[in-house]
């Protein structure tokens, strides 16, 4: 009777999941159905000619932007572009870019392509490729004018600092080195930077420094993943596997579905597993740089020193549609070997009505122990052992970041000042009054809240001209404002603006050379490393 009971009960389980599954179905092929005849309807009878691809492309990536900023559509010319970022390598002229209603902007040049070779500098404005004026373009075709087979001729029309010139190129293969500079930072500490986790490229790279910097007689290691995004989850497993043994865990996918959930174990012999290392993060470690530095802190294996990390603990995979076009997925959670996932924003309990996401660190963060018995905690990003002190950002100050209000300022100094030599330059207090000034004076790209709410709050005013001189004076006590909410991260500001300048007279790799001789956090950690005693203390229990 008993057995009975339980296939009975065991067959309305597999009843019940058989009509949810079925109900979920229905559900999704009526919301496509509805989608499919509303389309074909508005095609038919909109007053005005519509374009179906770029109807479906916004639709569908407004879709899934309430999702997670992470879980993305991506277009023919997408894929190309994701490819790129993801691998590093393509046929263009060695430059990242701004588009702008006027054309593309260039942001950085990357030394010894062929932009670079031409003599395109950072701030100018290519207006025209090829005979090309690119106003005529779509903002998202512009890239693809500077892009191609290796050694196709290009002929650019450009303005820099309101002069045009006429600049004939060929495009390159590009290849973006992940590890732009390592060096000695003295007779027995090395010091390697990792941007970005390429395929393969990123351990490759990293395995080159660590055996030339060996070679040089290096005993301590300083590995910089300061404003490192992220990329591939393998590159991240085995660059972890660099530093610890083999078949130990590195990090647990878990997802809804069996097959995204795994666990990534080491799978090689290691370079060094004695070797003390400071491992640098910041705000903009994210991803991969999270799970090199929090399983490198679970084993003890190094001191991780800075601030906290970005905090994003998600696992993103292509699905290939159709057409050539793919979707990126948000398909599991990562944990580090103690247990930690260290993602902040819930993104699943979204307020409906506000849009703001919680954060996991507000509400509950867990305690876990590292190999040696060390407190870390899940939810909000790796948490570094040893803390450098900078200013909080204030909400003016990070929204000043998105813009492009520093790279204009830069942009402004150097056509002014274009012998500047930048070896030991600093970015002083009167520079920075300077950069207040212009952000009063000059500036249209850095827009507050306060000041967005208010000119729209103005805009529906009829008659403006009643409240013109009122309207100047709050706009001015506005930007005052946000100008004085800004200066208290003059430290974080000024190092922004600094680097900007130096990259502009000697590339990326001149503001990391500045960086190892002038940085306080990397003389922070020679310091640390130079005193075994105190690094030893702070990875026992």
């Amino acid at each position: 009777m008993k057995n009975k009971k339980i296939l009975f009960l065991g067959s309305l389980v597999v009843i019940s999941l058989f009509f949810s599954f079925q109900s979920r179905f229905f559900e999704i092929a009526k919301q496509i159905e509805i989608y499919n005849n509303l389309f074909k309807e508005l095609n038919i009878n909109y007053i005005d000619e519509i374009n179906p691809g770029e109807l479906t492309d916004k639709a569908i990536k407004n879709t899934l932007k309430n999702l997670d900023p992470y879980t993305n559509f991506f277009n023919e010319q997408d894929v190309e572009n994701a490819r790129i970022a993801r691998e590093g390598e393509y046929g263009g002229i060695g430059i990242s870019i701004f588009t702008t209603s006027q054309g593309i902007i260039v942001s950085e040049v990357y030394k010894g392509f062929s932009a670079d070779k031409a003599g395109l500098k950072i701030g100018d404005l290519i207006t025209t490729v090829n005979n090309q004026k690119l106003a005529e373009l779509a903002k998202n075709e512009y890239a693809q004018t500077l892009k191609g087979t290796p050694n196709k001729e290009l002929s650019l029309v450009i303005q820099r600092n309101g002069i045009i010139k006429n600049i004939q190129l060929k495009l390159d293969k590009v290849i973006i080195n992940p590890v732009p500079f390592y060096s000695m930072i003295n007779n027995d500490t090395g010091y390697i930077i990792l941007t970005k986790f390429t395929n393969q490229k990123a351990t490759q790279q990293v395995s080159k420094a660590f055996n030339e910097l060996k070679e040089k007689g290096m005993k301590k290691l300083v590995f910089d993943l300061r404003n490192n995004p992220g990329g591939s989850l393998f590159d991240a497993v085995n660059i972890t596997n660099l530093f610890i043994n083999k078949n130990l865990k590195v990090v647990d996918t878990k997802g809804k579905i069996k097959k995204n959930s795994r666990t990534y174990n080491t799978n090689r012999e290691p370079l060094d597993t004695e070797i003390p290392i400071v491992v640098l993060i910041n705000d903009r470690s994210a991803s991969a740089s999270e799970i090199v530095s929090g399983a490198l802190q679970d084993y003890d294996r190094a001191v991780i020193m800075g601030e906290r990390s970005f905090g994003k603990g998600l696992v993103q995979r292509y699905f290939t549609l159709n057409y050539g076009t793919q979707m990126k997925a948000t398909i599991s959670k990562y944990y580090t070997p103690s247990g930690r996932c260290i993602q902040e924003l819930d993104y699943a309990n979204r307020n409906a009505k506000t849009g703001k996401v919680p954060k996991f660190s507000d509400n509950d963060t867990h305690l876990f122990t590292t190999k040696n018995g060390r407190k870390v905690y899940a939810g909000g990003g790796v948490t570094p052992d040893i803390k450098i002190k900078l200013s909080q950002k204030s909400a003016e100050t990070k929204k000043l970041l998105k813009s492009r209000a520093i790279f204009n300022f830069v942009t402004d100094f150097t056509n002014k000042n274009s012998n500047l030599i930048v070896d030991n330059y600093f970015f002083k207090t009167a520079d920075f009054n300077n950069f207040k000034n212009y952000l009063l004076t000059t500036d249209t790209t850095f827009v507050s809240k306060q000041e967005k709410l208010f000119k729209n709050a103005y805009a529906s005013v009829k008659n403006k001209t009643l409240l013109t001189t009122e309207y100047k004076t709050i706009i001015n006590k506005l930007k005052k404002d946000k100008v004085d909410k800004i200066a208290t991260n003059k430290d974080v500001l000024s190092k922004e603006i600094q680097n900007e300048i130096v990259k502009r007279y000697a590339y990326k790799e001149g503001v990391f050379k500045h960086q190892l001789q002038n940085d306080e956090t990397i003389n922070k950690a020679v310091n640390l490393l130079n005193n075994q005693k105190k690094y030893s203390t702070v990875l026992a229990k």
